[in-house]
């Protein structure tokens, strides 16, 4: 059952702005220190709100995802770097 203070409407639009950005930490910090919850009561009413929004879920696993590729992607063109130093080193001994 949801609380008066658990309503989506009651929201911190703050909190909103940063899960429509993809961070879900930092909308848990907004919630902690709008309501004076604690940790584990911050990120059920987040997670309780999002389920009341599945648009907004959406586009944080979208979000998410493309940072998780981003990061692949980035982590790829360091070991092919990292690689192709560890051969131009091996090659001058």
């Amino acid at each position: 059952m949801m609380t008066e203070s658990s309503q989506p409407s009651a929201f911190p639009p703050a909190a909103v702005a940063a899960l429509e950005q993809g961070n879900t930490i930092e909308a848990i910090k907004i919630v902690r220190l709008d309501r004076g919850l604690g940790l584990k009561e911050s990120k059920d009413l987040v997670d309780v709100y999002l389920k009341s929004r599945p648009d907004l879920q959406r586009r944080l696993e979208a979000v998410q995802a493309e940072a998780r590729q981003g990061f692949v992607r980035w982590l790829v063109i360091f070991l092919a770097l990292a690689a192709a130093a560890g051969y131009f080193v091996m090659q001058g001994k």
